[in-house]
């Protein structure tokens, strides 16, 4: 009989990953291959022993879940696939943890793959892209009549409304990917290691004003892929689970713009004070923000990291400059945010290299990067949706 009581009953227990790089020129089904077989490996499971796949599908960069099952010769009970968004990581990962708890799949495989170099990629609003084709412009907010033609120019937009709205600056921003850059000289498998200073970040040109080039993600290949299971099934797997105990779907509607919470007055969102209030994901979880060790977030563009801190309270509308200041999110501040040098410094796979790098860094296997005594990681996304694991 299926338990959608999910709190604590499904964990992750394999990861894996590609190299990332900026040109491997490898096909994307290549580079899912290495990730799914690095996981199975890792959780301890044979290729048979996978039942379930649900991939974030970038055409034309990436590899479609149909394609890898009949190359890979899968047999899936269950799969499924969504747009290659950041903002469906999580989706992804709790619709895995319904189909496991509902007995339609065993063990189920969530990735992505990414391969940037296998062809030229378009400019969003382009004519060759599907998601800036849609009507009304596509989930970025893409609108070439108003010059709105690439992710930045939305998150720009937010950069700006946020600025002007609690009297800040780009300088002030340049301590989220200084303090990322940080954490990634210390990954191996980041793309960018060089470490660099806030007058390094204010000297880089600007490519959607006003977000500097250092505030903007990698355009890289690779993937990353991660392995759901109820928790039951986990205790036989190789490595320690980890457990998901709290879980918050993505939102939508007139209030959503998908780089901003609510209230912020853009993209024709009202304006208001927003009140992060109790969140579900932490009634679930039975935890507040105060009790979290580590947090991850969907980093495109340095302004959603503190879009994120505010969204989910850990400081309240106005107050994420002073959150972030002085090293209190590098390891050793008081909340570490993406250890593994984020999509602005390790690789850009939608937010898939976090989880591996949550799971590995609750599992104590993440070296001179290992954050100490950690219990309580959760990935709490711009865009409203979230998990929280333990180990």
């Amino acid at each position: 009989m299926a338990n959608f009581d999910l709190k604590d009953r499904a964990a992750l227990v394999g990861v894996g990953h590609s190299p990332y790089g900026r040109r491997l020129m490898r096909s994307p089904i290549d580079l899912a291959a290495e990730a799914i077989a690095g996981a199975l490996d890792d959780a301890g499971l044979g290729k048979d022993q996978l039942d379930g796949m649900i991939v974030s599908f970038g055409s034309p960069i990436g590899a479609d879940g149909d394609t890898l099952a009949q190359v890979l010769g899968l047999k899936l009970r269950a799969a499924n696939q969504t747009w290659a968004h950041g903002r469906f990581t999580a989706s992804c990962i709790q619709w895995a943890a319904m189909l496991v708890n509902a007995g339609m799949a065993d063990f189920v495989a969530c990735l992505a793959s990414v391969s940037f170099s296998a062809m030229r990629r378009p400019m969003m609003g382009g004519s060759n892209d599907r998601e800036g084709a849609r009507e009304a412009g596509g989930g970025h907010g893409e609108d070439p009549v108003y010059g709105m033609t690439s992710p930045g120019a939305g998150a720009a937009l937010v950069a700006r409304r946020y600025f002007e709205r609690y009297g800040t600056d780009s300088r002030a921003l340049a301590a989220v990917p200084v303090a990322f850059r940080k954490h990634a000289a210390m990954n191996p498998a980041a793309i960018m290691r060089e470490p660099f200073t806030i007058a390094d970040h204010q000297a880089s040109r600007f490519v959607c004003e006003p977000l500097h080039l250092l505030d903007y993600c990698l355009i890289n290949d690779g993937a990353a892929c991660v392995i759901v299971t109820t928790a039951e099934r986990a205790r036989d797997c190789r490595k320690p689970p980890v457990y998901i105990s709290g879980m918050q779907p993505l939102p939508g509607g007139p209030d959503e713009f998908i780089w901003a919470y609510p209230g912020l007055g853009v993209a024709q969102q009202p304006v208001f004070t927003y009140a992060a209030g109790t969140q579900p994901v932490y009634r679930m979880a039975g935890v507040t923000p105060a009790d979290i060790d580590a947090l991850f977030t969907y980093d495109a563009f340095s302004i959603l990291v503190w879009i994120a801190l505010e969204r989910f309270g850990f400081c309240p509308p106005g107050e994420a400059p002073a959150f972030t200041a002085d090293g209190r999110i590098e390891l050793g501040g008081a909340l570490p945010v993406n250890t593994n040098g984020g999509l602005l410094s390790e690789a850009h796979i939608m937010g898939w290299n976090h989880q591996v790098e949550i799971v590995r860094q609750l599992r104590g296997e993440c070296g001179a990067r290992q954050l100490k005594d950690v219990e309580l990681i959760q990935w709490a996304n711009a865009y409203g949706d979230s998990l929280i694991y333990h180990r």
